[in-house]
């Protein structure tokens, strides 16, 4: 397994050993050890799987209280993957990273807690998987523009054509008016 740093340091994109031969492949997808040592001490409580077609964009989502770490990858298609830092002392808060996953490079990214995340789909369907370190809280969850002026974050979206959204995601804040997150005493990040 390898990490590939990115232009957010605590944002890792991991890169797995695959072992394959005319019958097929294997790779290890998760080991806690190795994530533990390369990535962040984090445990994961909850795994989630999404389905999506070309053009569907979700996100870019987070929660304020729960936040959620998640280590995403794509299990079938492609979709582009972003993680924007809303840690507002953090030197890189307002940037985002852009990386493509897909059932091919077999690749994955950790976003941690601080960051919303969204995908955008650009094969005709894929399947997205992903492990988070917190359970899901509607009630907390918020959603910022796909296509925030000041975040200006370049999706691979073909001209004259428009992302499918959801109602939440189509309705969501401008970055300058979103909740973001200040550093707790005790350890993390919090609204």
């Amino acid at each position: 397994m390898k990490v590939i740093e990115t232009e957010i340091p605590d944002v890792k994109l991991i890169e797995p050993g695959i072992f394959g031969d005319e019958r097929g492949f294997f790779f290890e997808s998760f080991r806690q050890d190795i994530f533990n040592r390369l990535c962040a001490e984090r445990s994961f409580v909850q795994d989630n799987h999404s389905k999506s077609g070309r053009g569907i964009l979700r996100g870019l989502h987070y929660q304020t209280a729960n936040p959620q770490g998640k280590l995403v990858r794509v299990t079938q298609g492609q979709v582009y993957d972003v993680a924007v830092d809303l840690r507002r002392d953090s030197a890189t808060f307002g940037e985002w990273v852009g990386v493509l996953l897909s059932a091919e490079n077999k690749r994955q990214l950790w976003v941690p807690e601080g960051f919303a995340h969204g995908f955008y789909v650009t094969s005709d369907t894929a399947e997205f998987v992903y492990k988070c370190t917190n359970y899901y809280a509607p009630q907390h969850e918020h959603s910022i523009r796909w296509d925030d002026p000041d975040l200006n974050i370049r999706w691979p979206i073909m001209p004259g054509e428009k992302p499918k959204l959801s109602k939440k995601d189509a309705e969501g804040k401008y970055f300058k008016e979103a909740e973001v997150f200040e550093r707790s005493l005790a350890d993390g990040y919090m609204a």
